[in-house]
């Protein structure tokens, strides 16, 4: 009987493991997960909630990718996001739509995709093996009639505890390094370079900033709606990351859906210059002459008042006094005596609050990995090792990776859906 190994059972190892045994029922499929339970980033996504994947049209897919969008053209087509829903509904876990098309569980808990995935693979007899964590893989060489020369080709694994085990096929689907606590430590990289694979510079991606301001102490859990994030970078700073959304004062920096956008498209610049210049815009909706027209009926209204009060009006009660201490205006400084020079400091301060990202919160709190496995050395239309026969990757690996709400995961599954589709052909009994 021929046999396929997948290592990792997050979501790309499950959805490969199933992929290959659906696809091969004749093939004895073994899935080699180290911790002591399948899925365990799953159950911590979307504040665990598990937002599995985006209802979005698959024609606007490939817009939500940062790192090369293309090679993913052949695995969407193959398992898109209906397929995925579809086949998570089908065993026992049902889906909704919310804001911005992200699909979640309808009872809010992560664990019941997990749960969905593992009556999968019980329906199909997936060997599953808890607790074991593959040390090595062998390569063997072989001839190629094709190409008269000798190639190589996967023969074996063998894990930490001494056992090796043949296979015909095998499937590498061990994540990134984010959440190491998952289990996510770079087995997958160690691996694909001990093999001759080229491994691209890793990097955090979706992870807050830190910054160099002294005020963010003070703004610790402050959630800002409706702003706009700008960000320099590029050489000297030419090229300008700049949207609207939702962010959060953290102890060291800002956070939120905003900032883990912005950190996977300046990422890499912020890697090289080690400091980027950013400014927040509170006031995105309104031109710099309305916003001072605004400023002057609040003066007017409040003459005898002071200006951290007045304040108040156009920022958060939290923002404004650390606002005007940043613009160089004493807080109690009376409305009535505020000057036209001042009032152009506060109109550019609400339209370009100035801060200074100086760094990341590091893998422990990104959410991906930028960075992997090199997709020049993997086939797109099976997801196969172009040196090794028989070798196979998927999911957060691979050098690919996209923004929040559900496009990650979706990622892994129609990668891992390939890469075992791919591999069941491949050591099909009849060929």
């Amino acid at each position: 009987m021929k046999s396929i190994i997948v290592i990792g059972g997050g979501a790309a190892g499950m959805i490969a493991a199933i992929s290959a045994k659906t696809t091969n029922p004749s093939c004895k499929v073994i899935l080699l997960e180290k911790n002591e339970k399948l899925g365990k980033k799953i159950y911590i996504t979307g504040k665990g909630r598990c937002n599995v994947t985006n209802a979005a049209p698959m024609d606007e897919y490939l817009n939500y990718y940062v790192s090369n969008p293309k090679f993913l053209y052949s695995a969407f087509a193959q398992f898109n996001n209906q397929d995925l829903m579809h086949l998570i509904e089908e065993n026992g876990t049902k889906l909704k739509i919310e804001r911005g098309n992200r699909v979640f569980p309808v009872s809010d808990h992560a664990s019941d995709i997990t749960k969905a995935l593992n009556t999968a693979l019980c329906k199909l007899s997936v060997d599953v093996r808890l607790n074991t964590e593959v040390d090595s893989i062998e390569s063997c060489a072989f001839e190629n009639p094709e190409e008269g020369k000798k190639d190589k080709r996967i023969c074996s694994v063998t894990t930490k505890k001494g056992e090796k085990l043949s296979c015909d096929a095998l499937i590498i689907a061990t994540g990134g390094i984010s959440y190491v606590t998952t289990g996510s430590t770079g087995d997958g990289f160690r691996f694909a370079e001990d093999l001759g694979l080229k491994v691209t510079s890793l990097r955090p991606s979706l992870v807050p900033f830190v910054l160099s301001n002294d005020e963010t102490p003070d703004l610790e859990g402050l959630s800002l709606r409706n702003v706009t994030l700008h960000v320099s970078y590029g050489k000297k700073g030419k090229k300008e990351f700049s949207k609207l959304g939702e962010m959060v004062f953290t102890r060291r920096g800002i956070s939120g859906p905003l900032v883990l956008t912005a950190s996977a498209i300046v990422g890499k610049s912020l890697e090289e210059d080690g400091r980027l210049a950013a400014s927040i815009d509170f006031k995105p909706a309104i031109s710099e002459q309305e916003l001072e027209k605004r400023l002057l009926r609040e003066v007017d209204k409040n003459l005898n008042r002071d200006l951290s009060n007045l304040m108040v009006s156009l920022l958060p009660s939290r923002m404004a006094e650390v606002f005007l201490e940043k613009m160089g205006i004493p807080k109690n400084l009376k409305a009535h005596d505020l000057t036209k020079e001042m009032r152009k400091t506060i109109v550019n301060g609400l339209k370009a609050y100035p801060i200074e990202i100086i760094g990341t919160e590091g893998f422990k709190q990104a959410v991906v990995t930028q960075g992997g496995v090199s997709v020049k050395e993997i086939s797109p239309n099976s997801m196969e090792a172009k040196k090794i026969k028989g070798l196979y990757f998927a999911g957060e690996v691979l050098d690919v990776d996209g923004f929040t709400g559900g496009f990650n995961l979706q990622l892994a599954f129609s990668t891992g859906h390939l890469a075992g589709y791919s591999a069941a052909n491949e050591v099909m009994e009849d060929k």
